[in-house]
């Protein structure tokens, strides 16, 4: 018994090391950025569930918030303040659409991915603007 204790001590102390933590990641809210006017940076991340996205308030007049019906069934809708810094954090796996309120019809979105997960066919069937949709698209074209 004892000796059985010992090899699981040891194991536990091997193992220790090698536990993932979740981690944080930022994402800028900008006005001007590498794919044009009002955009998240990155616009498209891949994430571990448990993670959390810090959404920043790079440039003022921005806020982070979920779309309605892109995100996995049981995640909770979250809509931050402009001018303020949200954090979330993404714990059940699946993809989610994001989106700065104030400018969601110039196209101001990202997509999320938590887990190894497959984009669901009617990820982007909802009413999109013609921008948002577009930014979308290219956003998702980096994950495949």
């Amino acid at each position: 018994m004892m000796f059985t204790r010992k090899i699981l001590a040891v194991l536990l102390l091997v193992a220790a090391p090698m536990a993932v933590e979740a981690e944080t990641f930022d994402i800028e809210m900008k006005n001007v950025g590498d794919a044009g006017r009002m955009v998240f940076e990155p616009d498209m991340i891949q994430i571990a569930p448990g993670d959390t996205l810090r959404f920043l308030a790079t440039d003022r007049g921005h806020n982070a918030a979920s779309i309605d019906d892109m995100f996995p069934e049981g995640a909770e809708e979250f809509n931050g303040k402009v001018n303020e810094e949200i954090e979330v954090t993404y714990d059940i796996e699946g993809w989610y659409g994001i989106k700065c309120t104030p400018h969601f019809a110039m196209g101001m979105v990202m997509a999320v991915q938590v887990g190894e997960t497959e984009l669901p066919e009617n990820f982007l069937a909802g009413r999109l603007p013609k921008k948002a949709l577009e930014r979308f698209e290219a956003a998702i074209a980096k994950a495949e």
